[in-house]
């Protein structure tokens, strides 16, 4: 997020300076009018062509950033569902060895009593 505040930031600034530029430009330039115009529109051109490229660049890293983070979820996604799946066949497993335990302890407390009797 810092990055992309730094950003937008140095774009704010760049425009400033820019503006500030283009002003002084006029105030010093020994030109006529139309000269004067026709750079300042020149100006203008450059400062929408950056402008353009700067959220070109913007939105590339956007997606950049969004298919990173589908990315991780998925496999975080993924990771989940096989320690789901491995605790279940953990639980599994230890239900059948009581099962197990039990039946054999049924069978010989059953195997004592006849012995009893």
């Amino acid at each position: 997020m810092s990055d992309n505040d730094s950003s937008i930031s140095g774009l704010g600034w760049f425009l400033a300076g820019l503006g500030i530029g283009a002003l002084a430009g006029v105030l010093y330039a020994p030109k006529s009018g139309r000269e004067t115009r026709d750079e300042l529109a020149a100006q203008a051109r450059d400062a929408k062509e950056k402008a353009n490229q700067y959220a070109q660049q913007g939105k590339e890293q956007l997606a950049d950033y969004a298919d990173k983070g589908r990315e991780y979820y998925d496999k975080g996604r993924t990771q989940w569902t096989e320690y789901v799946d491995k605790g279940k066949d953990f639980i599994q497993q230890q239900g059948d060895k009581v099962a197990s335990a039990v039946d054999a302890g049924k069978q010989i407390y059953q195997e004592k009593v006849e012995q009893t009797y």
